[in-house]
């Protein structure tokens, strides 16, 4: 365990708290195990060194990562007893679903040593409430986003903007974007954020950014579904070509026969690897409220989880009226619940229908419709129910 502490404090020692993702301030710390899930790239190991030098500089902490050749030979149950031999407090575990029997050991962790408070991270596919041990009332689960746009100005930039719930966007818009282009002109910013702005290892090499998000993509493919759901490994080429097969036709309306045809794929079996793929962070799937409920319901559309995904696996050049329904999707849905519409192109929170659209987008397709609203690409300043596309960014 000696080598592990050393491990533990240097990582925390490297580690820059100047910029801090959104989750930070969102988590109870009261809790006495925490999850974190997220997709590969977000920032999710570096959100755990900055919450033990942030806020738990002054307790017994130990961050190791299920990675760690430590755990061939050695139990993650043993090491914490022995840490909570030694007064530990809190262990912080990274890649949580790289162990084996990481649910079972956990639920006896937190059943066995109440002293010990727990904070781990997971793969976005983690299902808790599925997991063999019975960790769905003891943990509480967060689910971590790539960067908003706000948080993308915010890092990139050196900016220090607030976020707006949807209400005050749509209420005050004007006013919020006045004081946010006191700042920053947003308009040339966004173009950036759409093809490299949501992960935050663009930083390290933007040149290189879009081929590390294409090898993201393939060890998801690879490994994640098949360690985690179990799909046999013979399978992932008929995936992967069924991702081409949308990532080149989005935004993607599923004709589910022709598609299961397409990828040699049984119909049942193709919602099943769509939903795997949603659950991945690697593609949203839009919902009617009419198509009622259950797991292996078609969804109306389909489209990307972000934008930058389709400038790297897609072959064509993303066309820009997709790449702003992505956007909005993505931004949206994180605290807000989100539908596909006969009335423009989505509903939100059951009452808001939005249409999107460039600057010159008109309301003739929500003429008369009530908490009807227009997200504009390319414009500074809204107008009334129209409102800068850009500003949706700002949720999170």
């Amino acid at each position: 365990m000696e080598k592990l502490f050393i491990k533990s404090r240097e990582k925390v020692k490297l580690v820059k708290t100047g910029f801090i993702r959104y989750l930070m301030n969102e988590i109870d710390w009261n809790d006495r195990m925490i999850g974190i899930k997220g997709a590969r790239g977000v920032g999710k190991t570096t959100l755990l060194l900055q919450i033990i030098k942030t806020h738990l500089q002054n307790e017994k902490v130990l961050y190791i990562t299920l990675e760690d050749l430590y755990f061939t030979e050695n139990s993650l149950y043993t090491l914490a007893e022995d840490f909570v031999n030694h007064d530990g407090r809190y262990l912080v575990i990274d890649e949580v679903h790289r162990y084996p029997d990481w649910a079972k050991e956990l639920k006896l962790i937190y059943d066995d040593f109440n002293s010990l408070r727990i904070i781990f991270t997971g793969s976005s596919i983690l299902d808790i409430i599925q997991a063999r041990a019975d960790l769905s009332r003891r943990a509480v689960v967060y689910t971590m986003q790539g960067l908003s746009f706000r948080e993308y100005l915010n890092f990139s930039k050196n900016l220090n903007l607030p976020k707006y719930d949807l209400t005050q966007i749509l209420e005050n818009h004007l006013t919020i974007s006045d004081e946010i282009i006191a700042g920053i002109n947003p308009i040339p910013v966004f173009a950036e954020y759409l093809k490299i702005g949501y992960y935050p290892y663009f930083i390290e090499n933007e040149s290189t950014y879009l081929y590390k998000l294409s090898e993201v993509v393939n060890q998801v493919l690879s490994t994640d579904l098949t360690v985690i759901k179990k799909i046999l490994p013979d399978a992932i080429p008929r995936i992967r070509k069924l991702l081409y097969v949308i990532s080149n036709s989005v935004p993607f309306k599923p004709n589910v026969s022709k598609l299961s045809e397409i990828s040699d794929i049984s119909r049942n079996t193709l919602i099943t690897y769509l939903q795997y793929l949603e659950e991945a962070n690697i593609l949203n799937l839009l919902h009617s409220d009419s198509t009622g409920t259950g797991y292996l319901r078609k969804p109306e559309k389909i489209y990307l989880e972000n934008t930058n995904l389709q400038y790297a696996i897609s072959d064509k050049e993303p066309e820009s009226g997709n790449l702003r329904e992505t956007f909005f999707i993505n931004q949206i849905k994180k605290s807000n619940h989100i539908t596909f519409s006969q009335t423009g192109d989505f509903k939100v929170n059951e009452k808001y229908f939005f249409e999107i659209g460039g600057k010159n987008k008109t309301r003739k397709q929500i003429a008369g419709v009530e908490s009807s609203f227009i997200a504009a690409d390319n414009i500074q300043y809204g107008f009334e129910n129209k409102i800068p596309l850009w500003l949706f960014g700002f949720l999170y």
